[in-house]
C-alpha cells in the first residue's frame, strides 16, 4: 500500500489522481491533501478519502474546515503546503500545484525522503539543478506525470544508458495550430481556452496556446533526463495519442501511445516500478486510423524559441522565463493584455535580466530571481495595455 500526499488535490491532476486511488483501493491510500480555493470540492474529497491532514490557502477556510472535520488536522498557507508535503506517513508526494508555488514544498518533500510524482514542471524549470541534486543526495525518485515526460520515462526503458540520440516531445499545437499570425494577434481568452484535445486548468491551457508549455517541457526534460537542449526536439501531433518518443543511436524510434487521459501517466508513476492492470479505456488504433505530425512554427509561436534561449543561457534565466510567463498569462486571462503580448512580455523581461544573470546556486537565489522577474513582468504588462486600447506587438 502506497500512501499519498497530494499537492493540488482539486485541480485536474489532483482529481485524476484521486480517480486512480478509487480504482485501486488496495494499492493506494491518501494521508494528506492540499488545495487552493475550491473548498466545496475539497470537502467532498475529505469525505471520500479521509486524509489525516489538509491544507488550504485561506486561514479562514482552514478554520471552517477544522470545525466541519474535527478528526482532520487543517492548516493553511505556504507552511501548510510544506506540512502536507512532509507528512510522516506519506511515501509518495503528488506534486500537482500550478506554477512556481510548487517548488518549495516539493523540495521539502525530497529532503524528507519522499518519492515525487511530478506534475508541476515549473519546479524543475525554476530550480532544476537544485531539485535533481537533492533527489540524488536523498536517494528519492522523481517520476514524471506530465504525459510527455512520462512517455519518455517509459521509452527509455528499452535501450541501455548512452544509446539515446534525442528525445522528441509531442505537442498538440493547441487551439491556434492552423491559425495565421494575423489571426492569432486578435485571439480572445475564450478562443485560447478552447483546447482541442485536453481538458486542463486555465493557466496550462493558455501555455499550450502560446506553446510555451512545450518550451517549459524542454527545460524539464533536460533536467529529468540529462540531455542538452539541442538533443530535445518538438513535433506537433494534433491527435495527442503519441505522447512522446525516444530516438536511439541505431535509428530506432520508440513511442508511447495511450488515450489522452491523464490517469494513464498518473497510474504509471504511482505504480512504478510495477505495472498494474488498468480499468480505464484503452486505445483502439483501428478507430484512430490516422496519426499526423508537423514541424512547429517558431515565428507564429515565439515563446518556444524564448524557452530554448533561456535554457541555453542557464543560471537564473529559466526561473525568470517562468515568472514572466505566469504574470503575463494572468494578465491575459484577466483581459488586460492581448494574446501576442504574452510572448512579448517574456522577451522583455529576459532581455532585462540577461546583463545580470548568474549561475543558480541556492533556493533563495531562485526565489529572488522569480520575485524580480514578476515585478518586471507586471511593469511590462502595464506598458502593453489592454487589447482594445492600444495593445502593441513586440517582435520576438
Amino acid at each position: 500500500m502506497k500512501r499519498l500526499a497530494i499537492l493540488g488535490s482539486t485541480g485536474s491532476i489532483g482529481t485524476s489522481t484521486l480517480s486512480v486511488v478509487e480504482a485501486f483501493p488496495d494499492r493506494f491510500s491518501v494521508v494528506a491533501l492540499a488545495a487552493g480555493g475550491n473548498i466545496d470540492l475539497l470537502r467532498e474529497q475529505i469525505d471520500s478519502f479521509r486524509p489525516r491532514l489538509v491544507s488550504v490557502a485561506d486561514p479562514r477556510a482552514a478554520r471552517d474546515l477544522g470545525q466541519a472535520f474535527p478528526a482532520v488536522k487543517v492548516v493553511s498557507g505556504e507552511d501548510g503546503l510544506t506540512e502536507v508535503a512532509c507528512h510522516p506517513e506519506a511515501d509518495t508526494v503528488v506534486a500537482a500545484l500550478v506554477g512556481s508555488v510548487g517548488l518549495i514544498p516539493t523540495l521539502a518533500a525530497i529532503e524528507a525522503g519522499k518519492d515525487i510524482a511530478l506534475a508541476n514542471k515549473e519546479t524543475l524549470v525554476v530550480a532544476g539543478d537544485l531539485v535533481t541534486a537533492a533527489a540524488h543526495r536523498r536517494g528519492v525518485a522523481i517520476l514524471p506525470v506530465d504525459s510527455e515526460h512520462n512517455a519518455i520515462h517509459q521509452a527509455l526503458r528499452v535501450g541501455p544508458e548512452g544509446s539515446v540520440r534525442r528525445l522528441i516531445l509531442t505537442a498538440s499545437g493547441g487551439p491556434f495550430r492552423t491559425w495565421t499570425r494575423e489571426r492569432i494577434r486578435a485571439a480572445t481568452v475564450d478562443q485560447a481556452l478552447a483546447h482541442p484535445t485536453w481538458k486542463m486548468g486555465p493557466k496550462i491551457t493558455i501555455d499550450s496556446a502560446t506553446m510555451i508549455n512545450k518550451g517549459l517541457e524542454i527545460i524539464e526534460a533536460h533536467h529529468l533526463f540529462r540531455l542538452p537542449e539541442e538533443r530535445i526536439s518538438v513535433i506537433l501531433h494534433p491527435q495527442s495519442l503519441v505522447h512522446s518518443l525516444v530516438e536511439y543511436i541505431d535509428g530506432t524510434l520508440i513511442a508511447q501511445l495511450s488515450v489522452n487521459d491523464m490517469r494513464f501517466p498518473i497510474l504509471y508513476a504511482l505504480a512504478w516500478p510495477e505495472r498494474l492492470p488498468s480499468p480505464f479505456e484503452t486505445l483502439d488504433l483501428a478507430a484512430v486510423a490516422t496519426l499526423t505530425f508537423e514541424e512547429p512554427d517558431e515565428e507564429r509561436f515565439p515563446a518556444l524559441k524564448l524557452a530554448r534561449t533561456a535554457l541555453r543561457e542557464g543560471g537564473e534565466m529559466p526561473a525568470v522565463l517562468n515568472a514572466a510567463n505566469e504574470v503575463a498569462v494572468a494578465a491575459f486571462l484577466e483581459r488586460r493584455i492581448a494574446f501576442p503580448a504574452i510572448a512579448a512580455i517574456i522577451a522583455d523581461v529576459l532581455d532585462g535580466h540577461a546583463a545580470h544573470n548568474h549561475p543558480l546556486e541556492s533556493l533563495e537565489q531562485a526565489v529572488a530571481a522569480d520575485r524580480e522577474a514578476r515585478r518586471a513582468a507586471a511593469e511590462a504588462a502595464a506598458k502593453y495595455g489592454p487589447p482594445a486600447t492600444g495593445s502593441r506587438e513586440r517582435k520576438v
